[in-house]
């Protein structure tokens, strides 16, 4: 999904307000977001998950055309973690199939 389907989506979930509203929004969620990762702040949306900047220090890498050494400034990165509601949606599907597979083939401890 991109902004543009998420503006969408949210505009025809709440019919109440009008769909530029909702893009400003948006771009202020994010851009609050943006903000707060450059300050070196740590953002996290509980159920969802936390959002940080790493940073990487300089090194030696290669050019993989030609295979001469460049040195790699350092940089920060932005690093996502899932928090446990989101982990749990997305492994959801994944329960009835476990569920299955213990019934077809029983445990060991069962056995003893």
């Amino acid at each position: 999904m991109i902004k543009s389907e998420l503006i969408l989506r949210i505009a025809e979930q709440n019919p109440h307000l009008y769909e530029r509203d909702v893009e400003a929004l948006v771009n202020t969620i994010l851009g609050r977001i943006s903000d707060a990762l450059v300050a070196g702040d740590r953002v996290e949306l509980r159920g969802f998950g936390a959002f940080s900047a790493k940073s990487r220090g300089a090194r030696i890498g290669r050019n993989p055309k030609t295979g001469e050494a460049v040195s790699v400034a350092d940089k920060r990165v932005l690093t996502f973690k899932t928090g446990k509601g989101m982990q749990a949606r997305l492994n959801a599907s994944e329960a009835p199939a476990e569920r299955e597979l213990e019934a077809k083939v029983p445990r060991l401890s069962r056995l003893a």
